[in-house]
């Protein structure tokens, strides 16, 4: 292993589930904002998670939407912006002769 490259700030950090609310201690050396106090009357960081073991469908064996930043509605709001401005083109009224229709066909013709 190279020397270092590898923090050395690892401290106790609470990492908690936004989708269910589950919380645990672990270690890491993540920056963050918000402090949390843990159940042993001690104040830690806290890293938010979205997603976890105790809410991955995978290791719950059931299907869960999570939707924590709205990625639906920024998707249909992207898209309603280009469905208002595509139009139809609107067919021609009488057919299109074979020979405009193939360009092989159209250079037997010239």
């Amino acid at each position: 292993m190279k020397k270092d490259i590898h923090p050395n700030n690892y401290r106790l950090v609470v990492f908690k589930d936004m989708s269910n609310e589950y919380m645990f201690v672990g270690k890491s050396c993540t920056a963050t904002k918000d402090t949390v106090k843990w159940e042993d009357g001690n104040e830690y960081p806290l890293v938010k998670l979205d997603i976890s073991n105790t809410s991955h469908p995978f290791y719950t064996g059931k299907m869960m939407l999570i939707d924590t930043a709205g990625r639906v509605d920024k998707f249909k709001k992207r898209f309603a912006k280009h469905t208002g401005k595509r139009t139809l083109r609107p067919r021609p009224s009488k057919p299109i002769p074979l020979e405009l229709k193939s360009p092989r066909i159209r250079g037997l013709f010239r």
